[in-house]
């Protein structure tokens, strides 16, 4: 896969369903646009508490430059927003980088943005409304979601027709509790069928303690996500890295079809502490989603929580919503 392939496959998997940008300006090389999304939900639960919510929602500003010799200059901000609660701090830093791209060397990254984790246990968060909760965990520290402060590579490699495999490289230096934290991914998709594998690696303090918080994540994955079927799983093994647990073992499972705008999803998502054989969550979820038109969407979900062994009350949740992309 070539490296300007392989930066539009990251870009759309860290967005999810879809991905708009407006452009608003082109000129001599240089580009700009805007975009994000925002959206409205009817959410409730078990407990009866019924109240209207937001999923998300963002705007971004990027901007791109052809600085010659094979090289593209990048830039993204992204801010959530908060346009409830009487808009009380109504921005919040997603997303801000500067990349550089080159075809035959590679793309590198510095700045808060999707880490290489991410690329590869990302393959089941991809849902509106319920998805992979494990990965946002402290994610900005741990970097197994928007890593912040990170320095980040990526390239891949072909090996004759059809067949590849990506590299993408991340590196944290030392901040709050952490010590410098880097991570290894590789990922490859052949027939359709995409495999992968992430090591996360450095020291945290706890209590008095420094311990060394990794993750192993698996991935596998086929198909393209609301276009016929689409299978994802993945199996994580982690020490101090979920709720500074010394041991857990994380699964995520996603199965959808998608057919005539409508995409029909059931994923499964736990945690187990494998030091004591407790759950600390498990749960599934239903969804549908229906595109009314490419930038406007339509959902529903109904999770069921399935209990856990560490006291805390099962709870059902349901959504209904809208969605618009810009």
């Amino acid at each position: 896969m070539k490296m300007k392939t392989l930066a539009v496959a990251v870009a759309a998997l860290a967005c999810g369903t879809q991905t708009f940008a407006a452009e608003i300006y082109n000129n001599d090389g240089t580009s700009m646009s805007i975009g994000g999304h925002v959206s409205v939900n009817l959410n409730g639960s078990d407990e009866g508490n019924t109240e209207v919510g937001t999923n998300s929602p963002r705007i971004n500003i990027s901007g791109k430059k052809d600085i010659g010799h094979g090289v593209t200059v990048d830039v993204k901000g992204e801010w959530q927003l908060n346009y409830l609660n009487g808009g009380e701090n109504s921005f919040a830093t997603r997303l801000g980088y500067l990349g550089a791209t080159h075809e035959q060397f590679g793309r590198v990254v510095g700045g808060t943005q999707w880490s290489p984790y991410y690329d590869v246990a990302g393959v089941a968060d991809l849902p509106i409304a319920y998805a992979n909760d494990f990965l946002y965990d402290d994610h900005y520290n741990l970097g197994s979601g928007r890593a912040e402060k990170m320095l980040s590579y990526r390239k891949g490699f072909e090996f004759g027709e059809g067949f590849g495999f990506n590299l993408g490289l991340g590196w944290q230096g030392e901040h709050d509790m952490y010590d410098a934290r880097g991570q290894i991914a590789l990922s490859t998709k052949l027939a359709g069928f995409g495999l992968g594998y992430v090591y996360s690696g450095g020291d945290v303090t706890i209590g008095t303690m420094k311990k060394d918080a990794t993750s192993h994540i698996f991935a596998a994955n086929y198909g393209e996500y609301g276009s016929g079927l689409y299978a994802a799983i993945v199996y994580g093994m982690n020490e101090y890295f979920y709720d500074d647990l010394e041991e857990t073992v994380q699964l995520e499972g996603l199965l959808a079809y998608g057919f005539n705008n409508l995409t029909l999803s059931v994923n499964y998502e736990s945690v187990e502490d494998d030091k004591t054989s407790k759950t600390q969550f498990s749960q599934t979820a239903l969804q549908a989603e229906y595109a009314v038109t490419p930038s406007f969407y339509t959902y529903a979900g109904y999770q069921f929580d399935l209990g856990n062994d560490i006291g805390v009350a099962e709870d059902d949740s349901w959504t209904l919503g809208a969605r618009y992309y810009f």
